[in-house]
């Protein structure tokens, strides 16, 4: 069964595009909501935090009032479609039937830090790892070590990513993230039905061993650009949703865990999230839809041999993006509303604390593009960019947004019950970009945001538009590239751009110490980015303005989706010296053979190369093969590989010693 209906997903996200553009929106949606407050007052009194159910009958009360609500608004739309053309079904819904914080690194010192994370301490799950003097790789359903200490470079370890006695042929392996001596694997079963967690013990050696393995009651969290799990210490994260439909009994799905053996039943779940955990808004008691999914945050302990967990669940819209500070999951979900050819946007963002605490809400406007468009800021602040409309991030949702632009930017102190809406002082209109394939990010105190060619192919161009906006200030920048926007990173203080233009790509430095400023480009002629995830790529400092960069590159004119099912060529590595951009080389691929003989996660969804800089050293991760270069005379240059493959022939090592 391949993932998520990739073959009509993937015709939609390169042939379709929305039409949906308000002008004004944003300031017109608040001023018509009764429930804005206009008012620039600070709050004196503590926070409203939400309401749980009382009961495990109020809860299955509510969900048969839902029901009946859902049926009925089944039957309006059933008739209108016979008198008016045919309401557009909700992207999501299409989508979901296809198928106290501690910001130390457990495990590893601050120089191990492999992987190109959106906040500082909060580890997102990622396809390699470090544990001491190893590399821990997870990839097409296995996982690897590979001995990087005492200047080596040699295979230790393999096994399965699944528990032994597992049937993985409809499951899909995707994340990976280590813990002390524990490594854990996140995964969505359609065999079983949830989400995945497999974890396997590791020893100083990098031997490996299966554990335990448990499985959770959800839908499938895979989104085209985020991550589904975070490490914060020895605390386990990730976001898991849950769609319930017109029938059935909700109470089934409902999110639960049970620990696998040989003949497990569904007797042997047991609830994550308790009736009194579940909360909800006032906004959402009148709406049909505005509660049809089950938002749940799940934090399980690592420190303990046998893993446990608890949950805090939020009923809302189906709609979702979720981001992962320090101290909070922010859930921003979205409820569209068809008559007709006309579409309305509900939207609610949720504050859900990783103590444990209740959580609380705030109504809002748009969609914002994916986990990127959030920072919760040092001055207690959500900044968030939105688009008046999207689908959400699961899927491909992020890969296709439209409409107006706005700069959301509220106090957390403003969060409340969910009956009260974000004023409308909280909204800056910015500028318009065209597509619908968007990129955006926040570095330092600017947002940056531009349109490019996202999954399709790459396009000659007159160029595109940057704009920098100062979400303390209000100042926008527009600033003008030669080529597409399609990736943007944080470069120390200022950023890189990433885009193409016909056959070759592009490196952009921004400077961001005053005005904004594009710098000279690098141009890489006749390539193309090898990754989209933001993992692929990698900047590693080596003084206040400067450092080496590092992302994976595939032959010219490749279109983005081949990512899935073709390697990368090479890693290209680049210079920064204040905001001067010259490469120092790549480190290229050689053997991109697969006799691995897969059984299952056959499909590289999440990738299969990256930029690795660890303890002075410098590699590139190409599929099966592990490259070090050397930098001599600011010249990059190969001193050894190793395979790592499970194939019939064993790993060889070439080149130096």
């Amino acid at each position: 069964m391949m993932k998520k209906g990739f073959a009509v997903g993937l015709v939609v996200l390169v042939t379709g595009a929305f039409a949906y553009s308000f002008s004004n929106y944003f300031l017109r949606a608040s001023m018509n909501d009764p429930d804005v407050e206009n008012s620039n007052a600070i709050p004196v009194k503590p926070p409203k935090t939400m309401k749980a159910f009382t009961s495990e009958d109020a809860l299955k009360d509510h969900f048969k009032k839902m029901a009946e609500k859902q049926q009925r608004a089944q039957r309006d739309a059933n008739k209108s479609a016979a008198s008016n053309s045919p309401a557009q079904p909700s992207p999501v819904s299409s989508l979901a039937d296809g198928v106290a914080a501690n910001e130390a690194k457990a495990g590893a010192d601050k120089d191990d830090g492999i992987t190109n994370n959106q906040t500082a301490g909060v580890d997102e799950g990622g396809i390699v790892k470090v544990h001491g003097d190893h590399l821990v790789i997870l990839r097409r359903g296995r996982l690897f070590t590979v001995r990087v200490g005492s200047n080596m470079l040699a295979p230790v370890s393999s096994v399965n990513a699944y528990a032994p006695g597992v049937n993985p042929s409809n499951d899909w392996y995707d994340e990976m993230l280590v813990s002390k001596n524990t490594v854990v694997v996140i995964g969505y079963s359609y065999g079983r039905g949830g989400t995945e967690i497999n974890l396997f013990d590791i020893d100083s050696r990098g031997g490996l061993g299966f554990r335990s393995s448990y499985h959770l009651k959800s839908n499938d969290y895979y989104s085209s650009r985020n991550y589904a799990s975070r490490l914060i210490g020895d605390k386990l994260v990730f976001y898991t949703p849950q769609y319930f439909g017109y029938y059935g009994d909700p109470m089934q799905q409902f999110p639960a865990v049970r620990k696998w053996h040989k003949g497990a039943t569904d007797g042997e779940f047991k609830t994550v999230v308790s009736a009194t955990r579940v909360y909800r808004s006032p906004r959402n008691e009148d709406s049909a839809n505005a509660a049809s999914a089950l938002h749940t945050v799940t934090v399980c302990d690592l420190a303990t041999k046998d893993m446990t967990c608890e949950g805090t669940a939020v009923l809302g819209a189906p709609g979702r993006i979720f981001y992962v500070s320090a101290k909070n999951v922010y859930v921003w979900t979205s409820e569209w509303n068809y008559r007709g050819n006309q579409s309305t946007t509900s939207s609610t963002v949720y504050s859900m604390p990783l103590d444990g605490s209740a959580p609380s809400a705030l109504g809002v406007s748009g969609v914002p593009v994916d986990q990127f468009s959030f920072l919760e800021s040092d001055d207690q602040h959500l900044n968030v960019l939105v688009r008046s409309e999207g689908n959400g991030e699961q899927m491909w949702g992020s890969e296709r947004t439209t409409g107006d632009i706005a700069l959301f930017r509220t106090s957390l102190d403003a969060f409340n019950d969910g009956s009260e809406s974000a004023s409308r002082d909280s909204y800056r209109n910015l500028p318009n970009v065209e597509g619908y394939t968007m990129q955006n990010r926040f570095v330092g105190d600017h947002i940056l945001y531009g349109s490019g060619n996202g999954w399709g192919g790459q396009k000659k161009t007159d160029g595109a538009n940057l704009y920098a906006v100062n979400w303390k200030t209000g100042g926008t920048s527009s600033l003008y590239l030669d080529h597409s926007v399609d990736r943007i990173e944080q470069m120390g203080s200022d950023a890189v751009v990433v885009g193409s233009n016909g056959s070759d790509l592009y490196f952009s430095p921004i400077d961001l110490s005053h005005m904004p400023t594009v710098k000279q480009s690098y141009v890489r002629k006749n390539a193309s980015q090898g990754e989209l995830r933001s993992h692929g790529f990698f900047y590693k400092p080596d003084g206040n303005d400067s450092g080496l960069l590092g992302l994976a590159i595939a032959r010219e004119g490749r279109p983005g989706y081949r990512h899935l099912t073709e390697d990368s060529a090479a890693v290209i590595f680049i210079r920064n010296n204040d905001n001067n951009l010259s490469q120092v080389g790549e480190l290229e691929a050689k053997n991109t053979s697969t006799n691995d003989r897969c059984k299952a996660s056959c499909v590289d969804w999440y990738g299969n190369a990256r930029p690795i800089f660890l303890r002075g050293r410098v590699f590139a991760l190409l599929g099966y093969e592990i490259v070090e270069g050397r930098l001599d005379d600011a010249r990059i240059r190969e001193v050894r590989r190793v395979n790592y493959s499970p194939g019939d022939r064993l790993a060889q090592i070439t080149g130096e010693d």
